[in-house]
This record gives C-alpha cells, structure tokens and sequence, in this order.
C-alpha cells in the first residue's frame, strides 16, 4: 500500500487519496497499515485540515485507539463537532471519561455521536435516543429510529419507549395499536407498557377506551401496581370522573409516592376536590412519605383553588424547611400563582424577583397573577422582559397578555398582540385566544367586530367564549345580541344555568318583566337552578360562608347591625344604593334590603368586625361581583380605611382608598 505524495499531486487530490487509504484500512481493522498511513501523512507535509484530521480521529475511534485520538484532536487546527463526536467514540470503553469529554462539547449532537461511533446499530443506543428525543418532544425523530430499527430488531423496552412517546403526545389510539402489535410480535405487557397506554388515553382525554382498559385489566393483577394505578388516577382525573380515582387508587395496597403525587394532582385540577387534595397529602406524610418538589407542586395549586392565604403560608414554610434541590423552579412557578391566587400579588413579584434561575411558567405565572389584579401595564412590562429574554412566548403567555388588554380596554394593542402570535412567533390561536378577543371587542362596545370575528373562526366558539360575548351584552344593554349568545349557550351546554340566569337578570334590571317571567319559568320547567351568590373570608384558619340573605351564620344578627351602621356612614360619604341590581320587581320595597343582604357584603361586614384597624381584607366570590357591591366596597375601603380585595369568579378587584384597581371597567 502506497501514499501518493503531495508534490504528485495537487492537495485536494493528494487529501482524497488519503482519505480513501485511510478508510479501507479502518474498515479492514488494518491497524499497520493505518499506522504507516499516518506516518506518511505526517512526512508528506499535507497541509492540516480540519477534515483530514477528523478521519483520523475516525480510524482511531474505530479501532479503540483512545491516546492517539486524544493527541490528533489536541493538535487539530479548528476542531468541529464532528471532531468531539470521533473523539467520544474513541472513548466510549471508558464512560467515566466519555461523559467528561461529552460536557465540554459547545453544541453536542448524542445521536451523530452514535452514528459515528458505530454504536447506532446497538438496540440500547436506539432505545435511549427514542428516549432524548421524546423527552425533547420530537416525536417525528423518535418515529424515524423506531421505524429504522426494524420489527425484528425492536425489544421489549423499544416498544415501552415508543409508547410512552404516544402517550406523552395524547396519541391514544396510536399507543393502543403499537399495544396490540407488540402482543403479536409476542411481546407480554408490563406495568411500564399499561401505565403508558392509560397515559395516552389520559392526555388525549378518551375515557371509552380508557375504560376498556381497565375493564380488561380488573382480573388481572396489574391494578393493584402502583405505576398502573397512577395511570387510572389520572386518566379518571383529566376525564372528569374524580370519583374514580379514589377507587382506582384504594385498589394498590401500598402506594409509592408517584402515586401519591398523582392522586393529589387529580384532585387539584377540579376546584371543588381541592381540600381532598390537602387531605391526600397529610395522609400521604402521616403514611411516612417525605413530599418532593411534584408534591409541593400539586398541593399549591390546591392552595391556589381555595385561595387560602394560611394554607399558602404553611406550604410555603415547609417548602423552605425541606430544602428541595431538585427543580426548584416549579416549586417556586406554583407559589407565584398561589400568591398572586390569594390577592397578594407583591408577594407574588418579590418571589419572581428573588429567583435565581427563571423558565417560561415563571413568566407566565407572574403576567397572569399581575393580569388578574388589573395591573396590566406592570404585566405588559414583564411580558416585554420576557420577550428580552432567552424565553419564547407560548400560547399560555398570550392568554394572560390579551386578558389584560380585555380588563383596561386596550383594543389596539389586544390585535398587536393576537396578530403577531402567528406572524412573529408561529403560535396558532386557539379558541380560547379568540374568546380573549371577543370579550375585549365586547367590554370596549365593538359588538360588530366581536360577531366578525366570530364569523372568521376557524372552528366554532365554546360555551365559554358566548358566556364572555353575554356578560358584556349585559354591562352595555345590547339585548338583541345577549340573547343570541343565550341561545347558542344552552345549545352547547343545555344544563348550564348561566346563560338564563343572566339574560334573566339582563332584562330585569332594564325592567323588562315579561321577558324576565318567561326566562325564569323555562328555568323552572327545564330544572335549571341558579347558583346562589357566595362568599367567604379567611380568618386566621377558619373559613367563614355566607350566603345570600344569609340567616344561619351565627354572628348575622351583629353582621346585619354592623351594616346598618355602616348604610349611614355610605349615605354620608354619598353611596345610593343601585336597585337595579336588586333584580326585584317591587324595587322601592324590596330592592334596598335584598342590596344589604348581598353575600360579599355581609364577608366584608364580618371581615372588618373580627379584624384589627388597618388590616387588609381578602374576600372570594363564587359568581361576578354585582355593581352595587362594587361601588359600597368602595365607599367602605375609604371610610374605614382599608385595603378590601374581593376575587370574584373573573378577576379580582383590589379597594383602596375609594377608588378600585380595575379602573371602573370590569
């Protein structure tokens, strides 16, 4: 075997020549000859080119040559990442070092290091590639390795992963039919492939199959594995049937702490399970499990359902006495949302200025929060921050950036912003973006191009979106159109009892009788009951309830006194109670006292009894806070001067002074 000498030849000739040399002697294992190659490479004064010295490396990794590939790549001129690549293959006998040599790669590529390493073809390798690239969310890359291994290739993990992909995905069907081609090829099911199965059916939200499922599984053991447990307990969780999941849970019997986890997170996504959600997780310490950061992750939003300013507290300290390592970001993201949840948003901002590292929910968790209170031009600013950031914007970001614009009327930059979602970010709106959009057109009295929008959809609008379209057609009087969104309200959702309850309350307060009579006897003939108004408050750890016309809290008699008192002190300061919104046909005669009794004003009433001078008060609303209330609360935070914030079923509205944070437009 000879080398053709540069002076032969001209350079890229002569580096051709070589090369190809080079490569039949590391595909024959031809050690010698590859030695005399580059010691002729050496004498022959090749100039030294990056490629060159990267097949070198590769003849070197090929044949376990760790020293000699060292020095070639110490020496190189302009090492790529191919050469970190060949360099990592020569090592990959010693793990130890490989992985040190892998963390100085500027932009390292694991696959291409398989590839060229010779290690592509090992299943393992496959599997774990399937796996980066799934927990990348590449799901066309983890297709393709899966697809080139071949059928008879595949082993028993390779199916799990791809799988596992499918259900990370919410590909339910997909995951089901790799399920039973994996059965044919003779594979057995494991726990591993159940769980992953449930967990494509869970995020795709198919409860049928779901079902199937565990029908299927009720004689075998598999239900009582706690990793397939935590599969029903969620797919239960994420359909609905909360009640489910409880069984699904008792069925295992001894529980990890995923199970536990994914227990308590089933409850905190349904509001109405939050305080089962706080029980789980004592039960789940007395049972001598120590909470890690998913645990403090799932109990805070809890927290943050209830709006429970001790319980936040107390999670918050045991956060801190636990000294979780371990993604500490999500711990503190669901703190942000827990303050911002219980009407302390400066707390909320004093954590998201104190974090060390930040993500994309750290952001959004702080915008949302600010957005809620009304402080919109703080959460446009720290939108702008992030946007100056390393972090993209996501679809979640632009909810809370239009509902900020929807809440101060700020309909020029609402379409800036709703525009450039796709044009500068490629995020396609989604329906509840539009919904954002409607409601601000709607508040700001551009009925017109609210219904054009409408029209221009890409799909059709959710219950959700005509509820928002309704409650502006009643703020600005727009009966024609609130009743258009009415009908198409309970067509979508015909139990919902929003939609005649407000079109009811609409034309009462325009004093539109007969049309009010006839919404509420359908009401009464379809079995649609209103939800009565209410409201508690948090004093140290007791929460107290009122209701509408409240009669059985035990301090009412003093509340009701305590409210005639404060009736004087308003008429003075200038207060004229709004018999509209007593929605009482005999306003003269009933209105005022239906007013009085309304549910936030007896929780303000009771939370400035039972708290000392100066101290701010929190009270949660579970429908929108009526007009009324709006403008005594008012009257009441300057009288008595405090700061009086009341979340009601929309956003909050923070008192102070007179004057409210939403700026009289809510």
């Amino acid at each position: 075997m000879t080398l053709i000498c540069a002076r032969g030849l001209g350079a890229a000739a002569a580096e051709a020549e070589f090369v190809a040399l080079l490569t039949a002697a590391a595909a024959a294992g031809d050690l010698l000859s590859g030695a005399s190659l580059h010691t002729r490479y050496a004498k022959a004064h090749i100039p030294p080119t990056t490629f060159l010295a990267n097949h070198l490396l590769l003849f070197c990794s090929r044949l376990a040559l760790p020293a000699l590939a060292r020095r070639l790549f110490d020496e190189m001129p302009l090492p790529n990442v191919f050469s970190h690549n060949a360099l990592l293959a020569a090592h990959a006998r010693n793990p130890r070092l490989a992985l040190e040599l892998f963390g100085r790669i500027p932009d390292p590529d694991l696959h291409a290091y398989a590839v060229v390493s010779g290690l592509g073809s090992y299943v393992s390798v496959r599997n774990s590639l399937m796996s980066g690239y799934g927990k990348g969310r590449l799901l066309e890359e983890v297709e393709r390795v899966f697809a080139d291994m071949g059928g008879s290739v595949h082993n028993h993990v390779s199916w799990n992963c791809m799988i596992a992909v499918y259900g990370q995905h919410g590909h339910g069907r997909k995951a089901m039919e790799l399920f039973q081609g994996m059965a044919r090829q003779g594979f057995t099911a494991d726990a591993c492939t159940l769980a992953s199965v449930l967990s494509a059916f869970a995020t795709a939200k198919d409860m049928v199959a779901g079902t199937g499922l565990h029908c299927r599984l009720i004689k075998s053991k598999f239900t009582r594995d706690p990793h397939v447990a935590s599969g029903l307990v969620d797919l239960y969780a994420k359909c609905g049937s909360v009640q489910d999941t409880w069984k699904a849970f008792s069925e295992v019997d001894k529980p990890d702490l995923v199970l536990w986890n994914t227990l308590i997170s089933g409850y905190s996504l349904h509001e109405d399970f939050s305080e089962e959600a706080l029980l789980s997780f004592r039960a789940m310490q007395r049972a001598g499990f120590c909470p890690d950061d998913c645990s403090f992750v799932c109990v805070t939003s809890a927290c943050s359902n209830i709006s429970s300013p001790s319980q936040g507290q107390q999670q918050h300290g045991l956060v801190i006495k636990s000294d979780i390592r371990s993604n500490k970001i999500s711990v503190h993201n669901a703190m942000i949302t827990l303050y911002s949840r219980c009407g302390n948003v400066n707390e909320a901002k004093m954590l998201f200025d104190r974090m060390t590292e930040r993500n994309t929910v750290s952001y959004n968790s702080i915008i949302a929060g600010l957005a809620q209170h009304g402080h919109t031009a703080e959460a446009l600013k720290f939108f702008e921050g992030m946007l100056n950031s390393e972090f993209e914007p996501t679809g979640i970001t632009f909810i809370s950036v239009l509902s900020a614009c929807a809440h101060t009327g700020k309909v020029d930059e609402g379409w800036d912003y709703f525009n450039s979602m796709k044009q500068k970010y490629d995020i396609e709106p989604c329906e509840e973006h539009y919904s954002c959009m409607i409601d601000l057109l709607a508040r700001a009295k551009k009925f017109e191009e609210a219904e054009e929008l409408i029209m221009k959809m890409p799909f059709s609008l959710s219950s959700v979106g005509w509820t928002s379209l309704l409650g502006a057609c009643r703020t600005h009087g727009n009966m024609e159109l609130g009743a258009r969104a009415a009908k198409e309200i309970l067509h979508l959702s015909p139990s919902n009892a929003s939609a005649p309850v407000m079109l009811s309350n609409m034309y009462a307060s325009a004093g539109k009788w007969e049309e009010t009579a006839k919404i509420r006897k359908l009401m009464r003939d379809q079995g649609i009951r209103k939800k009565p108004g209410c409201s508690w408050i948090e004093l140290g750890r007791a929460v107290h309830i009122f209701v509408a016309n409240e009669v059985s809290h035990p301090r009412i008699k003093e509340v009701h006194r305590f409210l005639e008192v404060m009736s004087g002190k308003m008429r003075l300061a200038g207060y004229v109670p709004d018999v509209r919104w007593a929605l009482a046909k005999d306003q003269a005669a009933e209105g005022e006292m239906r007013l009085r009794h309304h549910s936030e004003k007896l929780a303000v009433a009771f939370g400035l009894m039972k708290t000392k001078e100066g101290e701010p008060i929190l009270v949660m609303k579970n429908l929108r806070i009526c007009g009324d209330c709006h403008n005594a609360i008012k009257i009441i935070s300057a009288i008595t001067r405090r700061e009086i914030t009341v979340r009601d079923a929309h956003r909050f509205h923070c008192f102070s002074d007179g004057s409210c944070c939403c700026g009289e437009y809510w």
